[in-house]
């Protein structure tokens, strides 16, 4: 019987680890902005923010992003939040992206997003 392969779990919360390696993937929990008193083109840099730490902790950067979700509280947000998506996205590294409209667990939210990138 061989062992499992090796959890590792970033930035551990009360109900949530921010992120988790396996497998040479790093799968990203629902990242949502610190500040939500923000716009929606202010919560997202926030949460951008959040995500190249979180890939920076784990080895990696968002050239290696595999898949990205967007849940936008309200669509008409979706001009601001690409503002700040079009400024730290990479270029030659875009990932595969989905953007839907959804209830947020809190109602201050505009912006959540999840995602997953390869380890190098």
């Amino acid at each position: 019987m061989t062992s499992p392969t090796p959890l590792t779990r970033l930035a551990p919360e009360e109900r949530l680890s921010g992120a988790v390696i396996h497998n040479g993937l790093i799968y990203l929990a629902g990242q949502v902005a610190d500040d939500s008193s923000l716009d929606a083109q202010g919560q997202m840099a926030d949460i951008l923010q959040q995500v190249d730490a979180l890939l920076a902790e784990a080895g990696t950067d968002k050239s290696r992003l595999i898949s990205v979700q967007i849940f936008l509280a309200d669509m008409a947000d979706m001009d601001g939040m690409n503002r700040a998506w079009d400024l730290w996205l990479d270029p030659t590294n875009k990932p595969a992206r989905a953007t839907v409209e959804a209830k947020l667990a809190d109602p201050r939210w505009k912006v959540e997003l999840t995602g997953i990138a390869a380890l190098p």
